[in-house]
């Protein structure tokens, strides 16, 4: 199954935890198909705390969504993120945005990730890796939805994706 994740980190060396994430998912069986470049973005929602470098990645697992969800947490348990406030600081935050054309609504996970098309910080990267890609639930396709977001939150470009990552 394709995934798409976004990578977060506002804590310590960000590049360096998005690069041990990548590397654990990898560990874990996960191929990166697509990477994108990393974004410096300011904070959503808590403001009062360092930016964000952000990353999107689009994936290939056998894993279905829950067992998805309990990869990423586990990494980010690895990695030592410890639970603050609500949206705080964190080495790292891994969320599953979509699963392929799948809708998925529990407890523990919403898939599409309910505000994917609010945040400049996710759609800029996505639409920069699957700019055709179209969401499930509001039947538009990436490079459309990022226009409408309405975020006025800054996101700047940091660092190219690797080449290395970019091959299918």
């Amino acid at each position: 199954m394709r995934y798409y994740l976004s990578l977060g980190s506002n804590l310590g060396d960000r590049s360096r935890h998005l690069s041990e994430a990548r590397g654990l998912l990898q560990k874990a069986g996960v191929k990166i198909i697509k990477e994108s470049s990393i974004y410096e973005t300011e904070p959503v929602d808590f403001t009062d705390q360092p930016w964000f470098y952000n990353q999107v990645l689009e994936v290939e697992t056998r894993l279905n969504p829950m067992a998805m969800l309990a990869l990423v947490k586990d990494i980010e348990l690895k990695m030592k993120r410890v639970p603050s406030v609500d949206k705080g600081p964190r080495t790292i935050d891994i969320d599953i945005l979509l699963a392929e054309k799948n809708v998925v609504q529990t407890q523990k996970l919403i898939i599409p990730h309910p505000r994917l098309s609010l945040r400049n910080f996710v759609m800029i990267p996505l639409a920069e890796i699957a700019p055709d890609f179209i969401h499930p639930l509001l039947h538009q396709p990436i490079s459309a939805l990022v226009q409408q977001t309405g975020d006025q939150a800054e996101v700047r470009k940091v660092v190219e994706p690797s080449t290395a990552q970019m091959a299918i």
